[in-house]
């Protein structure tokens, strides 16, 4: 597939930057596109608004004329679309803002891309694990299901694990993409309906969706800034800052953290898989974390004590308590193998937060 001209949105992000000085890297691209609108929520007040190797276009995906006039000029042959509200907590509470950019965002895309030239490109969507809910459990009568979401009332009792349909404790397992989806929050719901979105609005034309599912990506890079998403940056600066971590629930949430720049390799993947068909494919780690742990290992590399944090019973309405992908799609279809190791990576965010603080 010819891949002359490449759109990022959200090309700016944690994730598009990274993304776009790999892109930058291949003969056989000629031009790089970023769109972004620069929300001060991730971005800050005063943004760089460059980045060597792309075109930058400023403006939102919710902006229909804006949006179909930069695939106009620019006629992309791939598209990858990060661009995205993100955070459970917040979803709640700004509802339209979520549904503007990332359900009718993704409708505007479809619908441009529509307009252009018939031919062959691919669009490659990051979706979110959000999308299962609870997740995949084994019953206590070895069946795998999803639970229902949890609720408020339940966990302000300190009631924090699932059980199955007869009342007996469920055991967590990895979740394969098949399993029955329950999104839990409104983040989640628009982010499967952007799934929806790309893959019936593209039936019976010539562009490849490729849906891609990550898991809780983190690394330098990352805003501190977004009080709603990348739980150890915001943890990394809280512990700089001299405060004690509020680890929720009873420290035994679970995570499946993946470094940026795997989930950067994934994306370049799916560009070229041969293979590669609409159907999601996870992209995670593949090993299970305890938020406590992590928290543990980002304390010990800024030099403070692993006891600076508190175990408080917090919770937050649409948060899950177990997430681990199962990659053998990721690795049968895309030759995805995770490199970095959540140490390594910790090690990795802890030194850029570190840069970042003494730059200031």
């Amino acid at each position: 597939m010819k891949q002359d001209t490449v759109l990022v949105t959200g090309g700016m992000g944690f994730i598009g930057r990274r993304l776009i000085a790999r892109l930058a890297q291949r003969p056989d691209i000629k031009s790089v596109v970023a769109l972004d609108n620069f929300h001060p929520q991730v971005h800050g007040e005063k943004p760089a608004k460059s980045i060597e190797g792309a075109i930058v276009e400023e403006g939102s995906v919710s902006d229909r004329a804006f949006f179909e006039g930069v695939l106009e000029r620019h006629d992309p042959d791939l598209i990858f679309h990060l661009a995205a509200e993100t955070g459970t907590g917040q979803s709640y509470h700004e509802i339209s803002r979520y549904c503007d950019t990332n359900i009718n965002g993704t409708a505007y895309l479809i619908e441009g891309l529509r307009k252009l030239p018939d031919r062959a490109r691919r669009l490659v969507l990051a979706s979110s694990r959000a999308v299962y809910g609870e997740g995949a459990y084994k019953s206590s009568l070895g069946e795998i299901f999803t639970p229902k979401p949890r609720l408020s009332e339940t966990m302000s009792k300190g009631i924090f694990d699932l059980y199955d349909s007869v009342g007996e404790a469920a055991t967590p397992v990895a979740t394969p993409e098949g399993i029955t989806l329950r999104p839990s929050s409104i983040y989640a719901s628009t982010k499967l309906m952007q799934e929806y979105i790309c893959v019936q609005g593209l039936d019976n034309t010539r562009i490849q969706p490729v849906i891609l599912r990550f898991q809780n990506v983190y690394g330098p890079g990352q805003s501190s800034r977004n009080p709603y998403t990348g739980v150890l940056s915001i943890f990394g600066q809280q512990i700089l800052d001299g405060k004690i971590l509020n680890i929720y629930e009873d420290g035994e949430i679970v995570r499946d953290f993946v470094y940026v720049d795997d989930i950067v390799e994934a994306l370049m993947l799916a560009a070229v898989a041969g293979s590669v068909d609409s159907e999601p494919i996870n992209l995670g780690s593949g090993i299970s974390t305890t938020i406590r742990y992590a928290a543990e290992c980002l304390l010990t590399e800024l030099g403070a004590s692993k006891e600076n944090l508190r175990i408080s019973g917090d919770f937050r309405p649409g948060d899950v308590r177990f997430a681990l992908a199962d990659n053998t799609r990721a690795r049968t279809l895309l030759g995805y193998e995770p490199k970095v190791s959540l140490e390594t990576g910790i090690a990795q965010l802890a030194r850029h937060i570190k840069s970042e603080r003494t730059q200031r």
